[in-house]
């Protein structure tokens, strides 16, 4: 017998993210304005909705309907931090906050309605303080479980006790997929396939039949639609208190230090929950100034959480304290004094946890102890060089070979863009294109999937991208220098190579050219080349401190086949450079 779900009380601000980026840019409020992520439209406007800008669209066809389209990168930090106004206007009325995600807040909706008399009253008494104190448009929405009252807020309802699985029946399966970092678009495209178009059509199918047909997150995703409580109602309760806590000494007054001290309490949160067979799904951040403040919030994850993700939630909750208590005292930017109210204590706790199924080790180390032992050295790292002194590599997308590879922190989150292979941060440590770098048996590539950009390298990419590409010197056989023409066409046949100023070296092969056409639509930062692949018959050295190990130049008259080298070269404004080198 299912216990029946607790009632929630869901505050939903439209468009945080917008709402948010508006408001850091300085942008009016009554322009246009869309966030963009991976070049496509992660949120938009009413004003720009009305326009035609939708959710999803890319941002060349979003700004081709709305020409005045202010557009703003996305950032879940900044986002985080100033819904931290609302959240704080929120707990002036109603304690125990918990927040989903920046743009929507949960309680249950017991105490504030017991204590304002009526829910009419509630959601006229929060909707008018937030936007008092905050300037922050909002619609509250209350229902039996998490999910329908984010619903019910999206639409300004509240659904009576016992009605929820009515009101949610006619609802579209979309709306299983509207929660960010969930992907379920599969799944909904099957079911719609399978004629189930509603939420009470698929609810009503046998929760047994759903687990051997369509797997765990169709699970879940059955008990959303049955407005069933997402996590099971008999889940285990802490038998002791699952905590860790450390005293910071000296006290703490800037961001990044006191972050980088959550990333060793993090660990040891995770290892404590491991040992009990559990995982967090509420995180309580707790912190306690100088002056005997108590600070806490507790942030509530769709998902187990891992490491990485308490750290991201930790770095966010703590830069929007200390800006705020910045904001408070009228101190500089960037650092609270200690005098003032630095931090000298830092607690995290595991408000809410579930068996850990979905963190057992991995088979071929997806969760496995090689990774945890690798994360570990690399947290040792980082406590002797700082944060920002350990980076892996995230591949992505770009034309050229260096726009591909971006550098993220140790332990930041490493979002997936356009063009970025879902399991590229399994590999992007390895030098690009280095076959010892992938696991035997792994299959083709990790990126080979990845859609092509227009005018993007094709396969293989180089194995060693230069930081500063050398300069080189082509020429034919009779010893004139090569170009290429406006029409992206040689002068001549490619004969020898020098690579910074070394001696020529015999071409044995060439592709190309390939015309590049980078930002024509930006005149300060746009520029046109050609691309050329060259297997030169020796080695050419590139000389200077960084130079690549492609050996000394000789003779090609009788050069061996295993002294050939593969070149990218790149012309541009008349002049060639080496920018990548094939192994």
């Amino acid at each position: 017998m299912s216990e029946p779900a607790p009632r929630i009380l869901a505050l939903w601000c439209p468009d945080w993210p917008v709402v948010a980026a508006v408001a850091a840019a300085g942008v009016s409020a009554h322009r246009p304005a869309a966030v963009v992520a991976a070049n496509r439209v992660l949120a938009c406007s009413a004003v720009a909705r009305a326009q035609g800008v939708r959710r999803g669209l890319r941002r060349r066809e979003a700004q081709a309907r709305c020409p005045e389209l202010a557009v703003l990168d996305a950032d879940p930090e900044r986002d985080a931090r100033l819904f931290e106004q609302v959240a704080l206007a929120v707990e002036e009325l109603a304690p125990g906050v918990e927040v989903v995600r920046p743009g929507l807040i949960a309680l249950l909706a017991q105490g504030p309605v017991g204590y304002f008399g009526s829910t009419r009253s509630t959601a006229e008494r929060l909707i008018d303080h937030v936007a008092g104190r905050t300037g922050a448009e909002c619609q509250i929405g209350i229902a039996d479980g998490l999910f329908a009252a984010t619903l019910a807020a999206h639409r300004g309802v509240v659904v009576e006790q016992g009605r929820t699985e009515e009101f949610l029946g006619p609802l579209p399966v979309d709306e299983l997929d509207r929660e960010p970092g969930v992907d379920r678009a599969e799944l909904i495209d099957l079911l719609r396939r399978l004629g189930l178009r509603s939420l009470g059509a698929f609810g009503r199918l046998p929760a047994g039949d759903v687990a051997s047909r369509f797997g765990a997150d169709a699970v879940l995703a059955h008990r959303l639609a049955r407005g069933l409580d997402p996590r099971p109602p008999a889940r285990r309760r802490p038998a002791e208190e699952l905590a860790v806590a450390v005293e910071l000494d000296p006290p703490v007054n800037r961001v990044d230090a006191a972050a980088f001290a959550s990333r060793a309490l993090a660990e040891q949160l995770h290892a404590l929950l491991a040992g009990h067979g559990l995982a967090c799904t509420r995180l309580g951040i707790q912190a306690r100034t100088l002056d005997g403040t108590e600070l806490y919030r507790v942030w509530r994850c769709a998902e187990p959480l891992t490491p990485a993700g308490t750290v991201d939630r930790v770095r966010w909750q703590l830069e929007a304290w200390l800006t705020r208590e910045l904001i408070r005292r009228g101190a500089p930017v960037g650092e609270v004094g200690v005098e003032s109210g630095g931090l000298r204590l830092l607690r995290l706790s595991g408000e809410e946890v579930v068996t850990a199924g979905a963190l057992q080790l991995g088979l071929w180390g997806d969760v496995g102890a090689a990774g945890e032992r690798a994360g570990r050295a690399l947290v040792r790292v980082q406590a002797m060089l700082g944060p920002e002194g350990v980076f892996t590599a995230v591949l992505e997308g770009g034309r050229d070979p260096a726009e591909r590879v971006r550098l993220v922190p140790w332990g930041d989150e490493r979002p997936a863009s356009d063009g970025e292979s879902p399991t590229a941060g399994q590999g992007a440590g390895r030098r690009l294109g280095s076959r010892a770098g992938r696991r035997a048996g792994s299959g083709p590539e990790p990126w080979s999937e990845v859609p092509p950009w227009p005018g993007r390298l094709p396969a293989p990419s180089p194995t060693t991208v230069p930081a500063e590409p050398p300069a080189a010197e082509v020429w034919d056989g009779s010893g004139r220098p090569v170009r290429v023409t406006d029409r992206y066409a040689l002068t001549s046949v490619p004969a020898a190579v020098a690579v910074d100023g070394g001696r020529p070296v015999p071409v044995r092969g060439w592709a190309g050219p390939w015309p590049v056409d980078q930002r024509w639509w930006d005149t300060t930062a746009g520029w046109r080349g050609s691309r050329l692949q060259v297997v030169l018959g020796g080695s050419a050295g590139l000389g200077g401190e960084e130079a690549l190990d492609v050996g000394a130049a000789h003779d090609g008259a009788g050069a061996d086949e295993s002294a050939e080298r593969a070149l990218l070269l790149l012309c541009r404004d008349g002049r060639w450079s080496v920018t990548g080198v094939y192994d």
